[in-house]
C-alpha cells in the first residue's frame, strides 16, 4: 500500500503511541463479557482490551490471537474474558432464533478511531466453544486459537442480509486480503472512518475516555441450535497494528416451526437409523441428525427482586454448578416486569439426564436458598430445546 510523505509519518506516529492511546472500541449489543465487566465495576475502560502489535491490515486473518483469545483480554484491568467470570459467562445475554436478522452494535471511542474492517462470527464447534463457557477453566492458548480458527471459518456475512449495503473499504485495493465485502467497512481513513458508519453524535454509546460512536449493522443468525454459544466480534484496525476481539454469550433456537434438531447437512445420504422412539430400524434419507446429544434447556423463574438482586439456579450437575453457589448460573431480567417478574436462561445438558435443582437469590455477597423441598428435572430427549417454568417458593 503506498502512502504519502505525510500520511507515512501520521502512520508511524500513530504506531508508536499506540499503547498510549486510551480509548478504541469494543461490542455493546448485544452485550459483551467486556461491556458487562464495564458495569459490574471490574472493567474501568472496556474499549481497551486490544491484540498489538500484530499484522491487522491487509491481511485480516494473518494475526495470531494469542492470549486475547476470541473474546479478548484487557492488559490493562488484567481481565481474561475467555473464561466467565463473575459478571459475564453464565448464562446467554440474548436469544434468538435460527434465521432471524438481528441489530448488532459496537462502540468506537473519539479518541481512538482506527478504520479498517470488523466482522460477526459464530463458531458451530460447540464442544469447542464449551471450554469458554467454564467458569472453572481457563482456555489454553492453543484452544484459543483453535476457537478463533473456528470463528473464522463462521463469519456471518454482510451480503446474507438483503438489502445492507456491503461495500469494499477504501482503503484497500483489488487484489489484496482486505478486498472482500463479507466482512463490514468502516469508512476510508480520510472520509468519516468507524465513525461515519452511523453518523451517531459523540456519546450515542460509552466508552471511559473521549466518549463513543456507535456503529450498526444487521447479522443472520445460521441454522444452528445451541441453548449457550459465543456471538464473536472482530475489529481490524487499517491506521495502527491492532486488533480487537469480544463476545457475547446467546443462545439460538430452532426457526419457528423447525422440526429440524441440528444443521442440516449440505447433502442428503441414505442410511441406516433408529427412530427416535426405539420402537424399530428404518433405512430412509436424512439431511439432520435424528437426536441432539444435548438440549438447550431454558430455566423460566417467576421471583420478585429489588435492584442490586440476582436470581440464579444451580444444580446436581456440573452443568449447573453442582451445588456450588458460586458456580450457579446467572439468569436474565431482560424480559422483567412488575406485572411478570421473570427471570430465565438457558443451558445446553446432555439429553436424557436427570438432576436435582434449585434456584437462589444472591445480594452482593448474601445468597439466599429457596426453600426445601430441591426441584426435579429429566431433560427429553430428540429435541432440541425445552423449556421449565417455576414459581420462587
Amino acid at each position: 500500500m503506498k502512502f504519502s510523505s505525510m500520511r507515512a509519518s501520521l502512520y508511524l506516529n500513530a504506531l508508536s503511541l499506540a499503547t498510549l492511546v486510551s480509548g478504541h472500541g469494543y461490542l455493546t449489543i448485544p452485550k459483551s463479557r467486556t461491556r458487562l465487566g464495564n458495569e459490574a465495576g471490574i472493567d474501568t475502560c472496556p474499549e481497551c482490551s486490544i491484540l498489538e502489535p500484530v499484522t491487522a491490515w491487509p491481511d485480516l486473518n494473518a494475526a495470531r490471537v494469542g492470549r486475547s483469545g476470541p473474546c479478548g483480554y484487557n492488559a490493562r484491568v488484567s481481565v481474561d474474558y475467555n473464561k466467565p467470570g463473575s459478571a459475564w459467562g453464565t448464562a446467554p445475554v440474548a436469544t434468538y432464533k435460527a434465521g432471524d436478522v438481528i441489530d448488532v452494535q459496537w462502540c468506537v471511542d473519539n479518541n481512538g478511531d482506527h478504520g479498517g474492517m470488523f466482522s460477526y462470527r459464530i463458531c458451530q464447534d460447540q464442544a469447542l466453544v464449551d471450554k469458554f463457557l467454564d467458569p472453572n477453566y481457563l482456555p489454553t492458548e492453543a484452544e484459543k486459537q483453535a476457537a478463533e480458527d473456528c470463528f473464522e471459518a463462521g463469519i456471518l456475512p454482510c451480503t446474507d442480509v438483503s438489502g445492507q449495503s456491503c461495500g469494499y473499504n477504501a482503503d484497500c485495493q483489488s487484489g489484496q486480503a482486505c478486498y472482500r465485502n463479507d466482512w463490514f467497512t468502516c469508512k476510508g481513513w480520510e472520509s468519516g472512518r468507524c465513525q461515519g458508519v452511523d453518523n451517531a453524535g459523540l456519546n450515542s454509546c460509552y466508552t471511559t475516555i473521549a466518549g463513543g460512536y456507535t456503529v450498526s449493522k444487521k447479522i443472520k443468525i445460521p441454522n444452528y441450535v445451541s441453548g449457550h454459544t459465543l456471538l464473536s466480534f472482530k475489529w481490524n484496525s487499517y491506521q495502527t497494528a491492532q486488533v480487537y476481539l469480544h463476545c457475547a454469550d446467546i443462545a439460538i433456537l430452532p426457526a419457528s416451526g423447525s422440526t429440524s434438531s441440528s444443521t442440516t447437512l449440505s447433502t442428503s445420504t441414505t442410511t441406516s437409523l433408529t427412530a427416535c422412539s426405539g420402537a424399530e430400524t428404518v433405512t430412509k434419507t436424512v439431511t439432520a441428525s435424528a437426536c441432539p446429544s444435548s438440549v438447550a434447556v431454558t430455566f423460566k423463574e417467576l421471583v420478585s427482586t429489588s435492584v442490586g438482586t440476582d436470581i440464579y439456579v444451580v444444580g446436581s450437575i456440573s452443568q449447573l454448578g453442582s451445588w456450588n453457589a458460586a458456580n450457579a448460573i446467572l439468569l436474565s431480567a431482560s424480559q422483567y416486569t412488575s406485572s411478570n417478574p421473570l427471570w430465565f436462561g438457558s443451558v445446553n445438558i446432555p439429553a436424557g439426564t436427570s438432576f436435582s435443582y434449585k434456584y437462589i437469590k444472591k445480594t452482593g455477597s448474601t445468597v439466599t436458598w429457596e426453600s426445601d423441598p430441591n426441584r426435579t428435572y429429566s431433560v427429553p430427549t430428540c429435541t432440541a430445546s425445552a423449556t421449565v417454568s417455576d414459581t420462587w417458593r
